[in-house]
């Protein structure tokens, strides 16, 4: 049933227990992994306009390291990670396009109201643009 299964992490809970999630699917279905981690340059100048980009980058690799480690765990055999720059869900729906992948599974961090309008929804705009199948969890911490 799946092949391919692409999971977005940033270093979150909601992100580590959508890795646990996949990872087992993946396992099962026999199916390879694929963990993206998405640096927004726009968002990586401080107010003294020092350029955060490299620090971002070294942060997503931590996460993804991470994320490989937990499935490697959870016995997935193939895992891919990647580090993309750019509009995180653009860069998500693109991954998937270009990478075959069969199911994305990401976390969501459950804001709502003001929260969620000022910071925009990954999730939801992945869900709303992806053409595959997309599967999202909440953090057990929530």
């Amino acid at each position: 049933m799946y092949d391919h299964i692409l999971v977005p992490v940033d270093g979150s809970d909601a992100a580590a227990d959508a890795v646990d999630h996949a990872a087992g699917l993946a396992a099962v279905h026999g199916a390879d992994l694929h963990l993206v981690h998405v640096v927004e340059p726009q968002a990586a100048v401080d107010s003294a306009g020092v350029d955060l980009v490299s620090v971002l980058e070294e942060s997503g690799q931590e996460a993804l390291d991470a994320a490989e480690a937990s499935a490697a765990e959870a016995g997935v055999e193939t895992t891919t990670t990647e580090l993309l720059r750019g509009q995180a869900h653009r860069e998500i729906v693109d991954y998937a396009e270009a990478n075959d992948v069969d199911l994305i599974v990401m976390g969501t961090h459950g804001r709502t109201g003001l929260g969620r309008l000022l910071l925009g929804s990954v999730a939801e705009n992945v869900v709303r643009l992806s053409p595959v199948p997309v599967l999202t969890t909440r953090s057990a911490a929530e």
